[in-house]
């Protein structure tokens, strides 16, 4: 005979206040540290919600102390920090607040960082070197982080340094959009997308798939003893009378990209155009980029750029409402992976 199923009565069976059980749902809460301010603003305003207030104090003595000023407890918090100068102080801020957030009893904290600090340093290039990309990954799981989200990672395997979900978003999209907008049909059968050097390779030939543009590859030599010295040795593929797109990760000092241009005038290129994610312009990038060999200069605001800092020829594309759509996607429970159709 059937056994007839016992039904389950939360409220009651287990002790709990009427209705409990249904008032306890996800909170979605967003944070910003002092780094990219306008940035944060930006994404939340995507969102359709408010930052949640929070002080912020450097003392005197130069250390840094935050608090929150309404509930955290049982949300789902991101915290969105970006990286350009000054770095340390930045990561500090964040650490900190990592750890008011976890004794604040936040129930999931995502740290959204655009642009990844130390992501240079993901690997071992001569003896007794540290891997600090790492290093910032421990950290951050120290300090509270659950999970991170961040943009064009310099190195993808990266995101197996940190021990939770790492969603690693791409802003060629953005990118894309853009010249799809602003190159004219001349121009694009023009077009050469080319890799600044060997180690950005595959994404250029994404790029040159997406564009349907032939692919030029720039062979050059770093002196591991000396930092941000650069020397071009050739170029791989036709680049004469082409509309060249060199594509890149980040433009620090720039010494990587005017010597890439540099040698693509002197091959006969028509034009040059460069494209990266993260625009950290240490000094004398500003000054190096409106060089006669480039034409045009298109970034995204992954970090914030002061005035001093911008210059004719510069385009800064947004990347808040791509931003926006990742933390909507990770708070639903939704994919992230589909914003990017399964690829970067």
């Amino acid at each position: 005979m059937a056994r007839k199923k016992k039904t389950v009565d939360l409220d009651r069976d287990l002790d709990i206040a009427p209705g409990l059980v249904a008032k306890t749902k996800k909170r979605l809460v967003v944070v910003s540290g002092r780094s990219a301010p306008a940035l944060a603003d930006e994404v939340a305003e995507a969102l359709g919600i408010q930052l949640a207030p929070t002080e912020h104090r450097t003392f005197a003595s130069g250390e840094i102390y935050t608090r929150f000023e309404v509930s955290i407890r049982g949300c789902d918090v991101f915290v969105i920090q970006s990286f350009g100068h000054p770095v340390n102080e930045w990561l500090m801020e964040l650490l900190i607040m990592l750890d008011a957030l976890k004794r604040a009893s936040a129930k999931r904290i995502t740290v959204v960082a655009p642009y990844y600090p130390y992501s240079r340093q993901d690997k071992k290039g001569r003896g007794r070197e540290p891997i600090s990309a790492r290093l910032v990954a421990d950290l951050l799981r120290t300090a509270g982080a659950d999970r991170v989200m961040s943009v064009d990672l310099h190195a993808a395997q990266i995101q197996g340094f940190f021990d939770g979900p790492v969603d690693h978003l791409f802003a060629k999209p953005v990118l894309l959009e853009y010249f799809q907008r602003t190159l004219s049909q001349e121009d694009r059968t023009k077009l050469t997308v080319v890799s600044p050097d060997m180690g950005r390779v595959r994404v250029a030939d994404t790029w040159s798939d997406s564009l349907g543009a032939p692919l030029a590859i720039i062979h050059k030599r770093r002196d591991p003893k000396v930092a941000n010295k650069v020397t071009v040795h050739e170029i791989v593929g036709d680049v004469e009378g082409r509309v060249c797109l060199i594509v890149d990760d980040m433009i620090d000092t720039g010494g990587t990209i005017v010597k890439a241009a540099q040698a693509l005038k002197a091959a006969g290129a028509e034009r040059v155009i460069v494209a990266a994610t993260h625009a950290v312009f240490s000094d004398p990038a500003s000054e190096r980029l409106q060089d006669v060999s480039i034409d045009e200069v298109v970034v995204t605001d992954t970090i914030p750029l002061s005035e001093s800092r911008r210059f004719p020829g510069l385009t800064i594309l947004p990347i808040a409402p791509m931003l926006a759509r990742a933390i909507h996607e990770v708070f639903e429970d939704g994919s992230v992976t589909s914003m990017f159709d399964g690829a970067a």
